[in-house]
């Protein structure tokens, strides 16, 4: 794509509008998660749900907009995607019940999948030269780290002051100024080398991958050792295997899996998936935290998460910088390491450990490990693939991205709620409440707060915050423990100079 030094920055700025608008809908729905729980009788699955409802269909469609973006036209896939997004957005600020809101969030993701790869390409082909290159990913990913932490800050203003439904009608003039912008701006490429569409590896894919996520959702609820979570694994497991091989022998692949074998793209990948992991799982669990236990309103929530926008937008620049020198396997290793250092910070605190101390510092160091990984990971996988692969790289980065986040919301939901359930159980039991009630209260915390009473929750007030922080606690050390070893398996998979 023939860009000017200087029109490129101009067309930079259009793309980190269009992947703030897709990234902050990831987030800005956490916030509103004790809402949505209140207004719509949801409980901790259908909260986990109403996040992954997003993810889920943005991972297992980004390797098909990928495609079709090199296929169709970068620039015309990607405003197709914002007109979509922006339409499901009215779709969703108007939904009054879980149903609703989880087709037009499905169908929100869905747009996504075909905004984000295409950004990454075209960045990848305007920027030619290695060092503004490095600069642009930078960018590019501090734009991504502070959409994480802005959702939580406007969703909590909009929660505030208007409807729910605001936080998913705040997307369209954002999206409708994206499509402006790429019109003016960006120039259309497409990858000269195209072959025909894989739909059945597309469809394996999406199938393998949604049947993997619904099992680990629903594995509390249904229990760990029922049929019904057997199965739906083990359907998963079977078919992304006949998918990995369907794969391998088709001439032109949804994804090539031969990628894989070069040690700087997949230790980069799996870097990306477990940083993204992290993140997302600590966002699930943080804002309700802030507003169930240290009772913030969901604006204060999101100011208390404002630090980690601000430290994620000074560091990734630099770590990318830092990778071009010295090369991903110390940057993204130490960003991994870091990461797990702080989760385990966060599960010493307690419901009144000072903000302004370990809850702050925490957060700010998690933000350093997540910016030594983002931006620098990427910048390695788009500087792993030829130029006929740009699509399937920035695909695959965005699908490992995404599927990281998912199974974050589902794994870290997960845990926590097994663990939440049995001590609540527990603690209502010992109290004398009846079977049914302690069933009700197992769900969420705020269904434990509506099936005692008044009278009751302020009896077990303090039993019920430390149910809630024993989950909170055991899920951060478990996650703790896997971006440790995440860590240690990535350092020894990147060769010592990644360029």
């Amino acid at each position: 794509m023939p860009a000017s030094s200087r029109s490129s920055w101009f067309v930079l700025a259009a793309l980190c509008l269009a992947v703030f608008l897709v990234v902050v809908d990831n987030t800005i729905v956490n916030v509103a998660l004790p809402t949505l729980a209140a207004r719509l009788a949801a409980s901790n699955a259908t909260l986990q749900w109403i996040v992954d409802a997003y993810t889920l269909p943005f991972a297992g469609l980004l390797l098909a907009g990928g495609e079709l973006a090199d296929r169709f036209g970068r620039r015309r896939v990607m405003q197709l995607g914002l007109v979509a997004f922006s339409l499901f957005s009215l779709a969703a600020a108007e939904s009054h019940s879980v149903l609703a809101l989880l087709l037009a969030r499905a169908a929100m993701g869905a747009s996504a999948a075909f905004i984000f790869p295409a950004t990454l390409s075209i960045l990848n082909a305007t920027f030619v030269d290695s060092r503004e290159r490095a600069t642009a990913f930078g960018v590019w990913g501090a734009t991504v780290g502070v959409a994480i932490a802005t959702g939580p800050l406007v969703g909590g203003y909009l929660l505030d002051h208007f409807w729910y439904g605001s936080i998913f009608l705040v997307s369209v003039p954002i999206g409708l100024v994206a499509v402006g912008a790429s019109l003016v701006l960006v120039t259309e490429s497409r990858s000269p080398d195209v072959g025909s569409l894989d739909a059945r590896g597309l469809l394996l894919g999406v199938l393998g991958v949604s049947s993997l996520t619904w099992g680990i959702i629903e594995g509390p609820t249904w229990g760990w050792h029922a049929r019904s979570t057997v199965l739906v694994l083990a359907a998963s497991v079977a078919l992304l295997t006949v998918f990995i091989r369907f794969e391998r022998g088709h001439p032109h692949p949804i994804l090539d899996v031969h990628v894989f074998s070069n040690r700087r793209f997949s230790g980069s990948a799996i870097a990306i998936f477990v940083g993204f992991f992290c993140l997302f799982g600590f966002i699930f669990v943080v804002t309700q935290y802030f507003q169930f236990i240290r009772g913030y309103t969901p604006f204060s929530a999101g100011v208390h998460t404002l630090p980690f926008a601000v430290v994620t937008a000074l560091a990734a620049p630099v770590a990318t910088k830092v990778e071009a020198r010295i090369g991903a396997r110390w940057v993204v290793s130490f960003g991994l390491v870091t990461m797990g250092c702080a989760l385990f910070w966060v599960s010493a605190l307690s419901a009144n450990s000072p903000y302004l101390g370990s809850v702050v510092l925490s957060m700010m160091l998690l933000a350093l490990g997540f910016a030594c990984i983002s931006s620098p990971a990427t910048a390695t996988i788009m500087g792993t693939v030829r130029p006929g692969q740009v699509g399937v790289g920035a695909a695959v980065n965005e699908t490992t991205r995404e599927l990281g986040g998912t199974f974050g919301v589902a794994v870290v939901g997960s845990v926590f709620s097994t663990v939440f359930s049995t001590q609540i159980a527990g603690v209502l039991r010992s109290a004398g409440v009846a079977p049914g009630r302690i069933a009700e209260a197992q769900a969420s915390m705020l269904r434990a707060f509506a099936a005692l009473g008044p009278a009751r929750v302020r009896a077990l007030h303090p039993a019920i915050v430390a149910a809630f922080m024993h989950g909170f606690e055991d899920t951060c050390r478990v996650v703790s423990i896997m971006t440790l070893g995440a860590g240690l398996a990535v350092f020894l998979l990147l060769p010592a100079r990644s360029r």
